[in-house]
């Protein structure tokens, strides 16, 4: 795939695209992740990390892609899977094993859909954190994946969105990373429903 940057943002960003067209994938996932009670015991919450640790890991290997790295901006260090991974152990006090992906990898323009609704729930883990902490967890102990970047997570945010708008993507990549982006929410959906039932 070719992926290239522009030094011009087309009108009516990506970023808006997307957001439109996963809109209502995005808020059955939220209403299906609330009905869970993550927040209500340590007990959901180990479940609630155990499905970003499913998520993540799933995510990850597009962090390392090769296309995607010189057009995001410090891709590799968005990364969170080692972080809920020390949240797993800090919860129930035993270290997972090494992701084994199943299926078959994410191509980089579906890709940048997945990216994005990584990137996008940690601009939105700023209410999930005051929730966990209520559980006495924090920032350095169970919640690290849910801490905010030093540089505040409304700028990461528009850092990584300015960067997404801003890529040239060939002929049908548009689609490929909006149904990328809803089969994101909609691969988190199925992972909440297995971790806290139905």
């Amino acid at each position: 795939m070719d992926v290239s940057t522009s030094d011009t943002v087309e009108a009516g960003s990506r970023v808006k695209r997307l957001r439109s067209a996963t809109a209502a994938a995005h808020d059955q996932l939220d209403r299906r992740v609330m009905a869970g009670q993550p927040f209500a015991s340590l007990e959901r919450y180990a479940l609630f990390l155990q499905v970003q640790y499913r998520f993540h890991a799933r995510v990850d290997p597009l962090y390392h892609d090769g296309a995607l790295g010189p057009v995001l901006p410090d891709l590799d260090g968005r990364r969170r899977l080692a972080l809920i991974t020390q949240d797993l152990c800090d919860v129930t006090g035993r270290v997972l094993d090494e992701p084994r992906l199943r299926g078959d990898a994410i191509d980089p323009a579906a890709g940048l859909g997945w990216l994005y609704v990584a990137e996008g729930s940690n601009l939105g883990a700023a209410i999930l954190l005051k929730e966990a902490r209520k559980l006495g967890l924090s920032e350095a102990h169970g919640a690290r994946h849910l801490a905010g970047h030093p540089d505040g997570r409304g700028l990461h945010w528009r850092q990584f969105t300015t960067a997404l708008d801003r890529i040239a993507l060939a002929a049908d990549g548009e689609a490929r990373a909006a149904a990328g982006a809803t089969e994101a929410f909609r691969y988190v959906h199925r992972l909440v429903g297995d971790a806290f039932g139905d």
